[in-house]
């Protein structure tokens, strides 16, 4: 008899699997092959098993950079791509939109599989669209990515460079609203406080935030301030704690901000999701070399812990999730091997106390809750 598992499956709120499978793969499904293991990737089949994996938000992300249509039309393939992963593996995968799908497909043995738009450049500003990626089966949009939005201030954006925050506009809530009416869950992950907190006053469903940590531990801007998460408990939302390693660690957060001054002078792409322009040889051996003489830190499990046991003593174990952001991210900390590093980060929480109400809560109670708070009742 297998023995029983010390937490419940993991329901993971981003993994850019898709996105990778364009940028290595050329989106050739079988080529990728998931089955049997892929090193180029964080995600395969044996890696999500041995994570215990029960449901997975796939991001169906394009980046913010392309141009409104192009964001539209690559939107759409990476719906396609996610259709063609669990159709060529249909014993593994399987279609979820509902958290009754999600409870079925787990409790046969397969991986619940749902979709999560990055960003709101991927609507190019038409609710049309938005409720035709909800059609489609597209449970989640992220209000922005790295760069703002004419109605919603990213965390990453030209405006917060000036030091301004304007939040949503007059469309931004009304973006939020319409989500609440057909039943798509709103992600703050990648948008400013201010977002953050028009969002919460003008949502009444819960958001998440799918791929975030805790900036009281971290300052990265990515991460979510205290007295933005002291409002969950009242909206219900879940914030998804993140592994990115300079969302996590400041040593990390510190040296990417030096890379990324370092490839700006010298005229360097610094853009990870981005096609990157063919370099320029001698710049490149340049930024090499810099980067050879300043390796990287490293990130580690107990830096994680850190953020996932500072947000339960502000929200507590009911607002708590996971977001890997596996693949959509070149580094990871010490000791996860991809998408089966859930299991060593789990192992760690369980030894710090952390009880098995409270770990099913985080793995995967906690995401099925605010699925099914979202849905739109049948009639």
């Amino acid at each position: 008899m297998q023995p029983e598992p010390e937490h419940a499956p993991v329901f993971d709120g981003h993994n850019d699997l898709p996105w990778a499978l364009r940028q290595d793969f050329g989106y050739d499904v079988a080529a990728a092959t998931l089955e049997s293991g892929q090193p180029r990737l964080h995600t395969d089949i044996p890696r999500l098993r041995a994570g215990g994996v029960g449901a997975q938000f796939w991001s169906v992300f394009v980046p913010s950079t392309l141009s409104p249509a192009e964001s539209v039309v690559a939107t759409l393939e990476q719906v396609d791509c996610v259709r063609r992963i669990v159709a060529a593996h249909p014993g593994t995968f399987e279609l979820a939109i509902s958290a009754a799908q999600v409870r079925d497909a787990v409790g046969r043995g397969k991986i619940a599989s749902l979709m999560g738009a990055e960003g709101g450049h991927s609507i190019d500003g038409s609710l049309g669209v938005l409720r035709m990626l909800a059609e489609l089966g597209v449970r989640y949009m992220t209000l922005t990515h790295n760069d703002d939005l004419p109605w919603a201030t990213s965390a990453t954006g030209a405006a917060m460079d000036r030091g301004e925050d304007p939040g949503l506009s007059a469309f931004g809530r009304e973006v939020v609203a319409e989500m609440n009416r057909i039943g798509m869950l709103v992600d703050l992950s990648h948008v400013s406080p201010q977002t953050m907190l028009d969002a919460l006053d003008t949502t009444d469903r819960p958001v998440i935030f799918s791929h975030s940590s805790a900036r009281a531990v971290c300052g990265h801007p990515r991460n979510v301030p205290d007295h933005v998460l002291e409002r969950l408990p009242a909206n219900g939302g879940v914030l998804m704690v993140t592994f990115v390693p300079k969302f996590v660690s400041e040593a990390c957060r510190e040296h990417a901000l030096a890379i990324r001054d370092r490839r700006r002078e010298l005229g360097l792409p610094i853009g990870f999701h981005d096609v990157a322009p063919e370099e320029e040889p001698a710049a490149a051996a340049e930024f090499a070399a810099w980067f050879s003489a300043n390796p990287a830190p490293e990130a580690t499990i107990d830096d994680v812990v850190r953020h996932l046991e500072h947000a339960r003593e502000v929200v507590g174990p009911g607002h708590l999730g996971l977001g890997g952001d596996f693949d959509g991210t070149t580094d990871l900390p010490r000791g996860m091997d991809g998408v089966a590093g859930y299991a060593p980060l789990l192992a760690a929480l369980a030894e710090r106390g952390w009880s098995r109400e409270d770990l099913d809560a985080l793995c995967f109670g906690n995401a099925l809750r605010v699925l099914e708070a979202a849905e739109v009742p049948a009639g």
